[in-house]
């Protein structure tokens, strides 16, 4: 009994070591998405930050494919020791499960939520070519020519997509959406007039916007972005509680040890609020969000409830 007492007691100390120590190695920061997407680019901002303040590398690593599924999956099975990271956005944590009832992993299951980390909110634009300069005159656009309009997005199930859908359905018009692949192509479509108009990433469009190539009607967001000040959002033209953007947040395995996600997040608030990385998030559009799990937990559980609904929506699904 005494021999069980003592090898329990060191476990116990080997595993509080272990996490004072922590990392004891370095640690993979993995972006759920290809390289330029918004995961990578804040990932690439925050590994250099960690590894100054813990004394370690942090590599970022891009896993892409199945819009953040193979990452995802790749972190279920990852050791919950906090040496394997993830920066996954909407569309690995809300949209994929909203799309896949047959997914094979569940966030507030199998992941440890550790922190929220950004919102990235869209801008509605159009081609410079339509007879529509202001939100309100393009609903009555889209109303007096019923679906022949059309609209492009990053793809079917994106952000982009999900966004039109909800707007489209509360504004009461009906378009044709184009699914591109990716952001970019969705915005050469844009300018070449293949598409009239799309929701899309502030960064793509907003020198086209400034340059006159695009107009822009509104943000998808509650508050007004400081990269674009000027534009609008929804709310304020007459669409209650109409707030969808996509969510970086970061993530860890189910079980990683409790005060290795508070130091983590002890270093994260506090790299976020650092004026250079301020500055970078401000022009990348990109709004802090950094609360801790509690809030994290219940904003993840609000999100997914949200892309449910915009699915549902939408009448997209994958089995």
């Amino acid at each position: 009994m005494r021999l069980l007492a003592t090898l329990v007691l060191g476990l116990a100390l080997g595993a509080a070591q272990a996490q004072e120590t922590y990392p004891a190695k370095s640690v993979r920061l993995i972006a759920a998405a290809a390289p330029g997407g918004n995961p990578d680019v804040l990932a690439r901002l925050l590994a250099a930050k960690l590894a100054d303040t813990f004394g370690r590398p942090f590599i970022v690593e891009n896993i892409p494919g199945a819009g953040g599924v193979v990452a995802a999956e790749l972190l279920t099975r990852a050791p919950a020791d906090g040496h394997v990271l993830m920066l996954g956005d909407s569309g690995a944590m809300a949209i994929n499960p909203a799309l896949n009832p047959k997914l094979t992993y569940n966030p507030l299951r199998d992941f440890t939520l550790i922190t929220a980390l950004a919102a990235v909110p869209t801008v509605l634009v159009a081609n410079s070519a339509l007879p529509a300069n202001r939100l309100e005159e393009f609903v009555a656009l889209a109303k007096s020519k019923p679906g022949q309009l059309s609209y492009g997005s990053a793809g079917s199930g994106s952000v982009h997509h999900l966004t039109m859908a909800v707007f489209a359905s509360r504004a009461g018009i009906d378009l044709l959406h184009v699914p591109y692949k990716g952001g970019s192509a969705l915005v050469a479509g844009l300018l070449g007039g293949e598409v009239q108009v799309g929701w899309s990433g502030i960064p793509n469009v907003a020198p086209h916007i400034r340059s006159g190539k695009l107009k822009v009607y509104a943000i998808s967001t509650a508050r007004r972005s400081p990269s674009l000040p000027d534009v609008p959002t929804a709310i304020e033209q007459g669409f209650p509680d109409f707030d969808i953007a996509t969510d970086i947040g970061l993530q860890g395995p189910a079980g990683t040890p409790r005060d290795i996600v508070s130091r983590l997040q002890r270093a994260v608030a506090k790299i976020l609020r650092e004026p250079d990385i301020a500055e970078r998030m401000a022009n990348l559009g990109m709004e802090l969000r950094e609360n801790g799990t509690e809030d994290y937990v219940r904003f993840m559980k609000a999100d997914m409830e949200r892309y449910a609904q915009a699915v549902k929506t939408a009448g997209v699904r994958q089995d």
